[in-house]
């Protein structure tokens, strides 16, 4: 048999099996799709609809309501296939499913091609909201509402309008939309066209959209301007709240316009008269006026003068008495001061004013009560490195400087004399109106006791008191408490008599001032120079070894004269003083001693003996500031021993 024979020789059951096998692969790929359908009757809330094969399927009118569609008997419609037959024998439909099918069709191409889509916000969800797309459902986040925060999104809902779709996953059933992005593309566009017709100096009429802590965003139609918080009025504005409300329609200046970033500048004081025109014939110099306190800082506080102007009180303008203090515990914000006008800048619309210049000044309280020279009382308020600050009345401080202490001690020492709370005495040495000090002087209260050295000379004999007995001389002090020192090779013209330890503090004795130390307040005195002025004195009074009078020359009119003297003060009754003092008399004996000099020099000189070498040694021993005196001296007092050597 052959093929066609085969073939021909088909039974009808084989070509209906094949047939029925054809229509049930057919039916099973049409579930899980949309079908075309016909409504054929509407039975209360149902709508019956013939989707083929035989079959039909029931729809809740509401799904219809929700869309918004109206449905007839005899309408053909889309319906989502489910299940071709149920247990009732009906086909499962959805027409709401049917419309998500055909709306991800429509949204895959539309993202494809990034164009916008239309949908209505329906609902809010967790981060944002969601979004009906002819449909589909998406998920429109917070953050892409708007370009900026919007808090009440409710005038917003239910209404169509663009969107842009950002991510969208039909298997998962995701779709991302952006209202943002089509509101910065369409703001884009209408900003280039607006920022292209505006100009500097432009007057415009804007929405107040938004307003933060430094101005307010304007609503110019399209495009937004700020308008910072300072250019709102002439006035100070702490926050733009207490100008502007939202939604509220203003009269705005453009200020300025940047085209490559288009932003906009806007200012309202601009429109109003500059309160700051002619301000130096408002405001003049040294005149008073009330205000208002409007702010306080670290440096000062600012006064309101008029709406616009405002001027500053420098902290060291504030109090003519109270330094170093924070200008909030003088004055309080709100507060009504007077105020003095000090400087005025148009220029720089700076206002200096002053507050102190307003009361009663008492520096020249001060100077009337206390002028310079006078004696004030104080407490010592403050001890710095450099001196004591004393309290003083009205309110006033004054400085005594380490320097004017003492007039002996270093400042230093000085000023560990003292604590706080000390009351003290000191005379006004300087006043200072203009940087408000006062000098004062604690050591001015006694009198200098050096300028007593003014009076005295190089080479005067004066009487001295024992003060101190140190190692390397005795301290001493002359007069008023001057205070002087003496060396130990000046204590005495033998050195054997160079001994600190044989005086003791309160002595009494005279020295030859050798030099006046004006830098250490200190004079140097010598009781050797002493002793050998008086031995010249005695020389040229009663001779001299130039002269060649003998020892008897010498000494005969000396004693003879110190005999009637002696006698002259036996017969006086009332004890007169001699002409000649004690002084005098030790110089008649001094001469005594002294007479021998003139040949024994002679002797010394003409025979080289070994006497002749204690001549050296005395003069090795003289010191300043009398060496040659002292090296003549010298000699001559050891001319007696020479002579006695030589007649041994």
């Amino acid at each position: 048999m052959t093929d066609v024979d085969s073939g021909a020789a088909m039974s009808p059951d084989d070509d209906f099996e094949a047939l029925l096998a054809e229509s049930f692969i057919s039916q099973e790929q049409l579930e899980g799709r949309v079908v075309h359908g016909t409504v054929v009757a509407i039975e209360n809330d149902n709508v019956v609809i013939d989707v083929g094969l035989k079959t039909e399927g029931r729809i809740s009118i509401r799904e219809f309501g929700k869309a918004g569609e109206e449905i007839a008997v005899g309408d053909a419609i889309e319906v989502f296939l489910e299940r071709i037959e149920n247990a009732l024998g009906e086909a499962v439909i959805s027409r709401e499913k049917a419309r998500r099918e055909e709306a991800w069709n429509h949204l895959e191409v539309a993202y494809d091609k990034a164009e916008q889509v239309d949908g209505s916000i329906v609902g809010r969800v967790k981060g944002g909201f969601t979004v009906d797309l002819s449909g589909a459902v998406a998920f429109l986040p917070g953050s892409q509402v708007d370009i900026r925060p919007i808090r009440d999104i409710t005038p917003l809902m239910g209404i169509p309008q663009p969107f842009k779709i950002l991510k969208m996953d039909r298997r998962r059933g995701n779709i991302v939309v952006s209202r943002r992005a089509v509101l910065e593309v369409t703001l884009a566009v209408q900003r280039t066209e607006l920022v292209s017709n505006l100009a500097e100096g432009q007057v415009l009429e804007g929405v107040v959209k938004n307003i933060t802590d430094y101005g307010a965003f304007v609503d110019l139609g399209g495009i937004d301007g700020l308008l910072h918080v300072t250019d709102m009025a002439w006035r100070r504005i702490n926050h733009p709240s207490e100008a502007l409300t939202i939604g509220e329609t203003v009269k705005v200046q453009v200020i300025r316009v940047n085209a490559e970033t288009q932003r906009i500048s806007l200012g309202m004081k601009q429109l109003l008269e500059d309160p700051w025109e002619g301000i130096k014939a408002k405001y003049p110099l040294s005149s008073k006026f009330n205000g208002r306190v409007t702010n306080i800082t670290d440096y000062g506080a600012f006064v309101e003068l008029e709406p616009g102007v405002e001027g500053l009180v420098h902290v060291s303008e504030m109090s003519w008495t109270k330094k170093n203090i924070h200008p909030g515990k003088i004055v309080s914000t709100s507060q009504q001061v007077e105020v003095m006008v000090l400087d005025v800048d148009p220029e720089r619309r700076r206002v200096s004013l002053g507050l102190k210049q307003c009361m009663e000044n008492p520096w020249e309280e001060f100077i009337a009560a206390h002028p310079v020279g006078s004696e004030v009382e104080g407490e010592v308020k403050n001890i710095t490195e450099f001196g004591l600050f004393v309290g003083l009345a009205f309110e006033l401080d004054g400085m005594v400087h380490m320097s004017d202490i003492d007039w002996d001690a270093a400042g230093e020492e000085a000023m560990k004399a003292f604590s706080k709370g000390d009351t003290v005495k000191a005379k006004v040495l300087d006043i200072d109106i203009t940087k408000e000090r006062i000098s004062l002087g604690i050591k001015q209260m006694s009198g200098d006791p050096f300028s007593e050295a003014d009076k005295m000379k190089r080479g005067n004999v004066v009487t001295c008191t024992v003060a101190a007995i140190l190692d390397r001389g005795i301290e001493v002090t002359v007069g008023d408490g001057l205070r002087g020192f003496i060396r130990r090779a000046d204590l005495s013209r033998d050195r054997s008599e160079q001994k600190p330890e044989r005086f003791a503090v309160g002595d009494k004795l005279d020295a030859q001032i050798t030099s006046i130390e004006k830098n250490t307040r200190r004079l140097a005195l010598s009781i050797k120079a002493r002793e050998i002025k008086e031995e010249k004195e005695a020389v040229q009074q009663y001779g001299s070894s130039d002269s060649g009078a003998s020892l008897g020359d010498i000494l005969g009119p000396a004693m003879g004269r110190a005999r009637e003297l002696a006698d002259a003060d036996d017969d006086d009754d009332d004890n007169a003083e001699p002409d000649y003092g004690d002084t005098q008399v030790e110089a008649v004996v001094e001469a005594e001693e002294e007479a021998p000099k003139v040949d024994a020099e002679a002797e010394v000189e003409a025979e080289p003996a070994p006497e002749a070498e204690a001549a050296p040694e005395v003069e090795a021993e003289a010191e300043a500031p009398e060496e040659e005196a002292e090296a003549e001296a010298e000699p001559e007092a050891e001319a007696p021993e020479a002579e006695e050597k030589k007649e041994d």
